[in-house]
């Protein structure tokens, strides 16, 4: 959790610029790291915020389910749209969707259907987080809460892809088998749709069954796949990422760019957000990505010790972090 937040923060002066801006005002490595007491982050870190505590909450009453965990999102999502401190640049498929459930809309009548963009994963991580959950409950809830503002199928697969990359790295996979262990799951979950979870949101005009509304969302994440695999064979760790594999704006390029960033530097997470930061897409959801990934692998030791008292937030990131690191079980 600190590691996406420090990510996002590191990342958000750079976000809306191309990379002969960010080396003149910031030095050929770009950001060196978040400034300001607090050091403040944007809406990437506060919907991740949203989500964790809206899995708090969920499951504190077990069992974990779609009826139990929605209106907690529910209520977080809009409460993060009426907050004061939602001023950092929110995307408007996020906005859209959280105004039509504040003026009480279902959600599978306010979620913007046609939307991929990376507000779904770049906040996915703490389902990845959480230990205990069965793997039905941990894919369906990821792509819940994807769901909830983006109803693309590759916003949903891109976000159960993040969180499931969570999940192994904070587990002890090696950074090195994630993508093949993510491409595997691309192939085995290709024509599984969770309709406990999702409902009838593959319901539109020229879809014809469940299975094939999910199967575009995984072949294009494995289309990514195959650029991140192309990038890793040549290991460039001095250019912009975003020449490799996207620009992040949408779900699918945000997961690859946000895995090569941690990939290039898988011991390094301080190096892997800078190189997030200093991209010419967007950089905030980059570096904050990088920085789940990151954490996952690494822990909070890795970071450097000043940086956790200075990042905004701080107290609601512990809270959340030391539930799942006390072994919180979500079954």
């Amino acid at each position: 959790m600190f590691g996406l937040a420090y990510g996002d923060a590191l990342g958000a002066p750079t976000e809306f610029l191309n990379m002969r801006q960010i080396h003149q005002r910031f030095g050929e490595d770009g950001p060196r790291e978040p400034s300001g007491s607090p050091a403040l982050v944007t809406d990437d870190t506060q919907m991740a915020i949203a989500v964790a505590e809206g899995l708090l909450d969920a499951l504190e009453h077990p069992p974990f389910t779609a009826d139990r965990v929605t209106p907690m999102w529910r209520r977080r999502f809009v409460d993060w749209l009426r907050s004061p401190d939602n001023d950092r640049a929110p995307g408007n498929t996020c906005l859209r969707a959280c105004e039509g459930m504040a003026a009480g809309r279902p959600w599978l009548q306010a979620t913007q259907r046609n939307s991929k963009g990376c507000g779904a994963n770049m906040r996915v991580a703490p389902v990845g987080l959480v230990p205990g959950l069965p793997d039905e409950a941990r894919s369906g809830a990821s792509q819940l809460q994807a769901a909830l503002t983006h109803g693309h199928p590759t916003g949903l697969a891109a976000s159960e892809l993040t969180a499931w990359a969570v999940r192994w790295l904070a587990g002890g996979m090696a950074p090195a088998d994630l993508p093949g262990a993510l491409r595997d799951h691309c192939h085995s979950q290709r024509t599984t749709y969770h309709e406990r979870w999702l409902g009838g949101l593959w319901q539109r005009p020229g879809v014809d069954d469940p299975a094939a509304f999910i199967a575009r969302g995984w072949d294009e994440c494995l289309g990514v796949l195959d650029r991140l695999d192309a990038a890793l064979a040549r290991a460039d760790r001095a250019s912009d990422p975003c020449l490799a594999t996207g620009a992040g704006w949408i779900a699918e390029e945000a997961l690859a760019t946000g895995l090569l960033c941690f990939l290039l530097f898988p011991d390094d997470p301080v190096s892997a957000i800078r190189r997030g930061a200093a991209s010419s897409g967007d950089s905030d959801s980059l570096a904050c990505l990088a920085g789940s990934f990151a954490g996952a692998h690494l822990g909070m030791d890795a970071w450097p010790p000043a940086w956790s008292s200075r990042i905004e937030y701080a107290g609601r990131l512990a809270r959340v972090g030391a539930a799942w690191d006390q072994g919180l079980d979500g079954r």
